[in-house]
């Protein structure tokens, strides 16, 4: 009569808990998503290579006023802790129904299912409210970047050295000592990255210096990154917002 498809064969007063487990289940793992999406955005916002949205006349810290703090991952990965707790009640709930059942689970599941929905439509609402406005600084990345790829473009340099002939190890040996004196500098000094100009004053290395510039080009650490990312969005992204294609086209406002 409610027009559901089908309906459990054998069914007590209540439904089995087990519904509430596999459906609390659902929106815990929704939640440890956000969470790590946000703790991954408020990493990033640490090293200034992204910010999320922030209001014109928004105060990100009572005592630091220059502070520009990610709120609203803050509060995201709050709620969504308390989300992904609630799935240890429903279990709870399912393994004490005594015999048939016990009446110690309806105020406890009445809880917990209200605040597991409630909770997964704030941490959405907030997610899509980051990512509606999310800033990013290409400059700060590049700069990171430079500074790290140095030492990421060691094994390019071993391969390219024995191209020319040179000995693996001996190669090997070389990279690291002026790597460990490139990371004195960086660690100890609070200085850039000189592995580069190490490696361009060194002698040994003379063979593959005209081909340097090409082997530190960033892009070719990327792999098939670009490519598997056209194809996540292609196969699995596109298809779901063309199933909700104008049911979720508002932008999302926070109202706290």
């Amino acid at each position: 009569m409610a027009g559901f498809q089908k309906s459990f064969i054998v069914c007590g007063q209540t439904y089995t808990r087990k519904v509430d487990v596999e459906c609390v289940a659902v929106l815990s793992s929704l939640g440890a998503t956000v969470h790590k999406i946000c703790s991954d955005i408020r990493l990033l916002a640490n090293m200034k290579e992204l910010e999320e949205p922030f209001e014109t006349t928004q105060i990100g810290s009572s005592a630091m006023p220059y502070k520009r703090n990610p709120m609203r991952s803050e509060r995201a990965c709050s709620i969504a802790r308390h989300l992904m707790t609630l799935q240890g009640n429903t279990l709870q709930t399912a393994a004490t129904q005594w015999m048939e059942r016990t009446l110690d689970d309806s105020a406890n599941r009445r809880i917990t299912l209200a605040e597991a929905f409630l909770s997964a439509d704030s941490v959405l609402v907030t997610l899509q409210n980051i990512c509606e406005g999310l800033v990013v600084y290409p400059k700060v990345i590049e700069r990171h970047i430079k500074q790290e790829l140095p030492f990421m473009s060691a094994e390019n340099i071993i391969m390219a050295m024995v191209k020319a002939g040179g000995d693996r190890q001996e190669c090997h040996e070389h990279i690291r000592v002026l790597s460990q004196e490139a990371g004195a500098q960086v660690k100890q000094l609070g200085l850039d990255n000189d592995l580069v100009d190490r490696i361009r004053k060194s002698v040994y290395f003379t063979p593959i210096l005209p081909q340097l510039d090409s082997l530190l080009d960033p892009t070719t650490f990327v792999g098939r990154a670009p490519q598997q990312v056209t194809e996540f969005l292609q196969e699995e992204v596109y298809p779901v917002l063309e199933q909700y294609k104008g049911k979720i086209d508002k932008p999302a406002v926070l109202e706290i």
